[in-house]
């Protein structure tokens, strides 16, 4: 279904359709991003603060085996005091669990912790700087989701190709299409013609340079 105008997709869990209302709810206030040059112009900064959340990783990966299992994830949720049901902690730990290997990877988990901010930020259940010690983190989260926005110019909680080429013809790049067709696919996980926040997460991991924790994620 390679979806050419790439807005045919719909949510294939409760959880993302929550994830899609919460994004359109948050698209109608605005962004205060201009452009795409301005979120790349945040990378360094935003790279510097995901990292930080290693030491949040390494404290709720109890058995010390580079991924946070099932039970971890409860745990986690729980001393956070983040409010879900076991259908909504299991559609979450399967959403972030992009190589399905029932662990979530430090990458999975800046993914994981985006997504729970998103879901719970009108609930305000979700105080990122008193409860995990990050004070940036909050904020961080708060422009990932106002790049979404930016890109999402129809506000329906997905991104196509044609909303991406108009975001970087609008940052007045030359070879704008070459560029934006790139960037697209690098977010398009799924490879249906659209990207959730949750595959634009994944890639803007990538983008900054985070991957699975290694001994290159010490601080800069």
């Amino acid at each position: 279904m390679g979806g050419v105008v790439g807005k045919s997709e719909s949510p294939e869990t409760k959880l993302e359709a929550k994830m899609v209302e919460a994004m359109q709810q948050r698209a109608s206030k605005g962004t205060t991003i201009k452009s795409f040059n301005s979120i790349i112009l945040k990378f360094p900064k935003i790279d510097h603060t995901l990292r930080k959340c290693k030491t949040i990783f390494e404290q709720f990966d109890e058995d010390s085996n580079g991924a946070i299992d099932h039970e971890e994830l409860k745990k986690c949720l729980h001393k956070l005091q983040v409010c879900f049901t076991e259908e909504e902690i299991e559609d979450l730990f399967k959403a972030c669990d992009m190589n399905e290997d029932m662990g979530i990877k430090f990458n999975e988990f800046i993914v994981l912790l985006c997504l729970v901010y998103l879901l719970k930020d009108n609930a305000t259940e979700f105080e990122a700087k008193s409860r995990m010690g990050v004070p940036n983190l909050e904020a961080t989260f708060e422009t990932l989701v106002d790049a979404f926005v930016l890109l999402d110019k129809n506000k329906d909680g997905y991104v196509s190709k044609t909303e991406m080429v108009q975001a970087i013809n609008e940052s007045g790049e030359r070879s704008s299409g070459p560029i934006a067709t790139k960037r697209f696919e690098e977010m398009d996980w799924d490879k249906n013609g659209s990207v959730s926040f949750k595959e634009f997460l994944f890639a803007f991991t990538t983008w900054v340079g985070i991957e699975e924790v290694g001994d290159n994620d010490e601080h800069r």
